[in-house]
């Protein structure tokens, strides 16, 4: 049994997940039995080269998990031999921002000991995106996918059973058989927080679009855009980046771009630069809050998605195995700068 231990410096697991990952596949595959008792501490940081706490730990995570059992002065034992959850989960991130941390955190802590999740990462690569998922469709029980691409990802999507098959974040569509997606309607979530924000947005002269063409949702969120403008003939533009020598007196700004605070920040800048007063002179909202966002200018306006709410509610459409399409609705937050 030793020999068959595997401990791989170059992974970014640490060692003591790995040795107790690889104990449970040896309990897996039937290698190691109910009450058979395991190689002691000393050996197994001997004969793996780690060291004795290490060891340790993943034998106290094992007891943990009720897999292996200590007895005093003997050493440890197999306690079970089904050590493996029912539901494996393969969740798929295009990457790591803080919202998807969140939504991340908040799935994995409502699947709980009920399954394992396996975190993957695209970076909006569709080579990528093809790989992981086609070498991984015989491993996991389900398939858990944020896209976010360029390009249609549905013939790659449809490989996934759709039973398997859970989407979240990003609306897809050409996607076959009954499935379950939690996602964000941009076209809804901007036309509402508008339609809400109407009030206040008259105190200004025009109403600016900031939204990055090369962000996949560009289209949803310009019809939500297109939607608000021709029902109150606001006076409007859409633009990609905003400029020093456009910016203007009157405007009201409503910006995008997710990963970083840079439309943000220009818009604070050029305030103090002109002595423009934010939420009088200048209004600004912007896309998904932060902690910043709160005491920023006094207060940022956004748009927020309750990222928790999409990681629990796509994890209780797997436990209860449901399979329900849901538009996790956005939220208007007011503050100073509108």
């Amino acid at each position: 049994m030793i020999d068959e231990l595997e401990i791989a410096e170059w992974s970014h697991k640490p060692k003591y997940l790995q040795l107790a990952e690889e104990i449970m596949r040896q309990i897996d595959e039937g290698k190691l039995s109910v009450n058979q008792r395991l190689p002691s501490v000393n050996r197994l940081s001997a004969e793996l080269s780690i060291s004795r706490e290490t060891v340790f730990k993943a034998l106290n995570l094992l007891s943990e998990k009720g897999i292996v059992r200590s007895s005093n002065r003997r050493g440890y034992f197999v306690q079970k031999a089904n050590v493996r959850p029912q539901l494996r989960i393969f969740m798929m991130l295009d990457k790591m921002t803080a919202f998807k941390e969140e939504l991340y955190h908040s799935f994995h802590e409502a699947i709980g000991e009920q399954g394992e999740v396996d975190v993957f990462f695209h970076h909006h690569n569709p080579v990528v995106f093809k790989a992981l998922i086609t070498d991984n469709l015989q491993n996991y029980t389900h398939f858990v996918i944020v896209t976010f691409m360029h390009e249609d990802p549905s013939e790659v999507l449809n490989l996934i059973p759709p039973e398997k098959r859970i989407i979240l974040d990003c609306q897809e569509t050409n996607l076959q058989g009954e499935y379950t997606m939690v996602y964000q309607d941009f076209e809804e979530s901007v036309f509402h927080a508008l339609i809400e924000a109407k009030s206040r947005l008259e105190k200004y002269k025009r109403l600016i679009l900031v939204v990055p063409s090369h962000i996949s949702h560009f289209a949803e969120v310009e019809k939500g855009f297109d939607r608000f403008v021709a029902e109150t003939g606001f006076p409007s533009q859409i633009c990609t980046d905003i400029k020093e020598e456009q910016f203007e007196q009157g405007d009201v700004y409503f910006t995008l771009r997710a990963t970083d605070d840079r439309d943000l920040v220009r818009v604070i800048k050029y305030c103090r630069k002109y002595q423009l007063k934010l939420g009088h002179d200048i209004g600004l909202i912007t896309y998904n809050d932060s902690e910043v966002k709160e005491i920023l200018e006094g207060g940022i306006t956004t748009v927020a998605i309750d990222f928790k709410s999409m990681g629990r509610l796509t994890a209780e459409q797997i436990l209860n195995k449901e399979r329900k399409t849901i538009a996790v609705p956005a939220t208007l937050i007011i503050r100073n700068s509108l």
